[in-house]
């Protein structure tokens, strides 16, 4: 049976079909790297996400300024900015990352559905420093080249790579790959439902070897990253709750300085 994720993954190759991916622009980038940023962070290293809508929740900013709002988020203190550019399910926009770069100095992560060589050209023409892979479309077959392929691919482009996992096994196979970054996400995919527990779960039985653990999904409030913290998370990865939030710049300051 066909799942959410196999819809995001067909739809992905749509839109990569369709040449939206296909940029001309070529700007020369200052180099800055999420995974250092996480690791000289002296607070909670909260990486915030523009988004204005997801599958689970519907449309959750309207009309939004995305520098407006990336600017606030940085001054709130993020440790990096990620930026949805995936159209269909998202709203996201690849134009929305090149207006986020033009405004701030902090890392950028390019957030989509990955499956293709273009939409990494794509994210190192239009400025990100990070790009998401997702463990299990690999797993899946929807890439024509392996993760490790993938993310050589990304490294020649001086790009990072934070590899999104959701159960133990994807968890010990990410940690043996090249990624900078591991990504635990607490929304399945398959299914949306979300479980901040999954975090933890996966902390206690898998050693992380020595990788920098971003958990990602389900915060609403800043308890839930000192729980994520003391379970061995290093980054969060935090959107509908600040993207909901009447004042951005506060919001990211309460999960920033929360202890």
């Amino acid at each position: 049976m066909p799942d959410f994720l196999d819809k995001l993954a067909l739809d992905a190759k749509k839109t990569v079909n369709q040449g939206y991916y296909k940029v001309t622009a070529q700007g020369t980038f200052s180099q800055v790297s999420l995974k250092m940023a996480i690791i000289k962070n002296k607070q909670n290293a909260v990486i915030t996400e523009i988004k204005a809508a997801s599958p689970s929740r519907g449309t959750i900013r309207k009309s939004f300024d995305p520098q407006e709002v990336a600017t606030a988020m940085e001054r709130g203190g993020a440790t990096g900015i990620s930026v949805l550019t995936e159209p269909k399910h998202f709203s996201g926009s690849l134009s929305y990352l090149t207006q986020v770069r033009e405004a701030i100095e902090l890392p950028i992560l390019m957030k989509d559905i990955i499956i293709d060589l273009t939409q990494l050209e794509a994210a190192s023409r239009i400025g990100a420093n990070v790009v998401l892979l997702i463990e299990a479309l690999f797993e899946r077959r929807y890439c024509e080249h392996s993760i490790e392929e993938m993310i050589a691919e990304a490294h020649t482009r001086n790009l990072e790579v934070l590899l999104e996992t959701h159960n133990e096994n994807e968890f010990e196979a990410a940690v043996e790959t090249d990624a900078d970054l591991v990504g635990i996400n607490n929304r399945d995919l398959r299914t949306l439902k979300v479980d901040i527990g999954i975090t933890e779960r996966i902390l206690k039985k898998v050693d992380n070897q020595g990788k920098v653990v971003v958990s990602e999904s389900g915060m609403i409030a800043p308890a839930d990253i000192s729980f994520l913290r003391r379970c061995g998370a290093q980054a969060f990865l935090i959107g509908s709750a600040i993207m909901m939030a009447g004042n951005i710049e506060k919001k990211v300051k309460e999960f920033v300085t929360t202890h």
